[in-house]
């Protein structure tokens, strides 16, 4: 790889076609999270007009920490993917910053569009800024704000309620709450313990909070996040905008019939407790009447197992859980939403821009979701779809059991769709990237003729 040579104009030739690096924690199909679907989303439509490199992780046990494999996917997208199969909770690693400032240098990117950096390294940022590369950053959790990214309490250890719902990052309740697992229990060892880790989380919040005044600009999918962030992390106003997710509108046409003999509540995504999946079984396993329950998502090992467990306690005889296993994304609209009369969005943590709640709105199937965070921002309840009281699987039963009893009703409220157009329809992946590009193309103007920092 060739070093970076000083004096690089900020501007392409061309400010209608650039080389773009998209920087994101995970990408498809080794991850299929809302992140990594949008983002391979973006890069798709990118593509078309524009050079498209994406960096992004693989976890290869058998492979060196920090290297860096080649995998183009098209003549103007390529993969990177720098491999990372240890080190979840740390956040800045020197090496992975080196080899990608190798990458950098070779690949002299225009801009760089940031979507997450846990599980690589808040060094990058510092790698672009070295190379005066403008900073676009899409906020799709708090991760910048809270060192698990979800406000979403550990409580190891502790009686009462799991995964408490943490109001505000203070350091020495981060240490206590979410970092006593690494405790080592010696009996007079604990006060040290909690020093050291209060310590850690201070050091690595002014690590994230440095990144405020690195990135040029940020892009918020919700205003209940944008709103967090700019009341609650001093992110300046001035360098943040709202703008929601875009969807590839070809594989989300509504099925033109349903595939259900009874009516149907579908859940889509991962199996683990901050989607409230749990949450979920337990209210449906209160409904009177005959219903069904279909799950689909990618199974994990003990998790998946540990609900069926627990639906098979909670669930009577007559009504049934399906776990539908994973499904392909773009495939989406004929098996998953044609054979479903409703989608459960149960989340105990503050949800960002639920892809899934956009895709059920474009395919005109109504959603259930908690009140509380961007899920309420995007469902509006007895208006497009119903809202249960957040965390509360008493009151999502009365809501799964309003639709199972009201189900022309319900539908109805599917019918409206996605709230803020006319038509019910979603934003679609074409205008939202132009949306981007517009923004790429102002932050390099914005940053034409600035001195390095």
């Amino acid at each position: 790889m060739k070093g970076f040579k000083a004096g690089r104009n900020f501007l392409p030739a061309n400010l209608n076609t650039m080389h773009i690096l998209k920087i994101i924690h995970g990408y498809p199909m080794l991850y299929n999270a809302g992140s990594e679907v949008y983002s391979q989303s973006i890069c798709n439509e990118l593509s078309k007009a524009h050079r498209v490199s994406i960096f992004t992780r693989e976890e290869n046990p058998f492979r060196p920490d920090f290297s860096i494999r080649e995998e183009p996917e098209t003549a103007s997208r390529t993969l990177y993917r720098v491999n990372m199969p240890r080190g979840k909770d740390g956040y800045r690693h020197p090496q992975l910053d080196a080899n990608f400032g190798e990458l950098l240098d070779q690949l002299k990117p225009d801009i760089a569009h940031i979507g997450h950096l846990n599980h690589l390294s808040t060094g990058l940022v510092d790698e672009l800024v070295k190379r005066r590369i403008p900073i676009v950053f899409t906020l799709h959790d708090f991760w910048l704000m809270c060192p698990r990214g979800q406000f979403m309490q550990r409580n190891f250890g502790e009686a009462g309620d799991l995964y408490k719902v943490c109001d505000k990052q203070i350091d020495r309740k981060c240490a206590t709450s979410c970092y006593s697992m690494y405790f080592s229990g010696r009996p007079g060892e604990r006060q040290a313990e909690e020093d050291y880790w209060t310590e850690w989380i201070g050091t690595r919040m002014e690590e994230t909070r440095s990144i405020l005044e690195k990135v040029d600009h940020f892009i918020a999918p919700s205003r209940y996040l944008m709103d967090r962030f700019v009341n609650e992390f001093d992110l300046p106003a001035h360098k943040v905008a709202y703008l929601d997710y875009g969807f590839p509108l070809q594989y989300l046409t509504t099925p033109n019939e349903k595939a259900t003999e009874e009516f149907t509540f579908g859940y889509i995504g991962t199996h683990i407790p901050a989607k409230g999946i749990h949450h979920l079984i337990q209210a449906f396993g209160q409904l009177k009447g005959k219903a069904k329950l279909r799950i689909w998502g990618r199974p994990r090992s003990q998790e998946t197992a540990a609900l069926k467990v627990l639906a098979g306690e909670l669930i009577p005889h007559k009504n049934a859980v399906e776990w539908m296993g994973e499904y392909v994304n773009h495939n989406i609209a004929e098996d998953v939403f044609r054979h479903c009369d409703a989608i459960v969005v149960a989340s105990i943590w503050g949800e960002n821009s639920p892809l899934v709640i956009h895709e059920a709105q474009a395919c005109k199937v109504p959603v259930i979701t908690a009140d509380y965070g961007g899920m309420k921002e995007y469902v509006q309840h007895q208006i497009n779809g119903l809202l249960f009281q957040h965390r509360n699987p008493e009151d999502l039963a009365r809501q799964m059991q309003w639709a199972l009893d009201h189900p022309e009703q319900f539908q109805a409220l599917g019918d409206r769709g996605y709230l803020f157009s006319e038509d019910g329809s979603i934003p679609e992946i074409g205008a939202h990237c132009q949306h981007l590009i517009s923004i790429y193309q102002q932050t390099l103007t914005n940053k034409k003729g600035v001195p390095s920092r």
